[in-house]
């Protein structure tokens, strides 16, 4: 009977995959010790949380007879090294005021056009013979906006010694009265960390 040989490098392909460190769930708390010298999930855990605190233990969103403010998402840029998308930030913000019952967000209007534009396109359907007009969207039914978040993330790279470097980042969040285009709170979390100089931080 003849026998076939198999390739190397499905041999070599078997090994590392016995080799490999099996895929596994990252917990927050108890892989803490999984840190990186980026900004990872924990972080931005840590500044949205530090963010709601601050703004719901300075009374500034506690309107008038329990009623919800309007919020609308401004510009937060990314002043570090890395390629991260600011939402990841802001949702986890937005996800806890709402929760709060102190706040609702406008999807309709944001700085670089509405997060939801059906908002206004469903507004096309007036005069519409195709569409019962009874189930079209009235004028002056939006609701405007009475206050913004803004803010950036900034990243900040200093040698320790020969073989470590400190990276700090700030999160920088500042609410404003749309109204008068006052400052009604302003809130800063720093995160440190200490790590290899061969460790990437962007």
């Amino acid at each position: 009977m003849k026998k076939f040989a198999l390739p190397l490098f499905v041999f070599a392909a078997a090994a590392l995959c016995a080799c490999s460190t099996p895929t596994r769930y990252v917990h927050p708390v108890e892989d803490a010790n999984l840190i990186s010298a980026g900004i990872d999930a924990a972080d931005f855990e840590k500044a949205a949380a530090d963010a709601v605190s601050s703004m719901l233990r300075s009374g500034v969103l506690n309107k008038k007879n329990g009623a919800r403010y309007v919020l609308a998402i401004s510009n937060v840029t990314n002043d570090t090294m890395q390629r991260i998308d600011t939402d990841l930030l802001i949702k986890k913000i937005r996800i806890e005021l709402l929760n709060s019952g102190k706040v609702v967000v406008t999807t309709a209007v944001g700085v670089s056009g509405p997060e939801d534009p059906l908002s206004m396109m469903s507004r096309e359907l007036r005069d519409n013979e195709e569409f019962n007009q009874q189930t079209t969207m009235a004028k002056g039914q939006m609701i405007a906006p009475e206050l913004s978040l803004s803010g950036k993330i900034i990243q900040r790279n200093a040698a320790v010694n020969e073989d470590e470097q400190r990276v700090d980042y700030y999160f920088q969040l500042t609410l404003t009265d749309i109204r008068t285009g006052l400052a009604l709170w302003e809130g800063e979390t720093v995160i440190g960390k200490i790590a290899s100089n061969k460790s990437v931080a962007w």
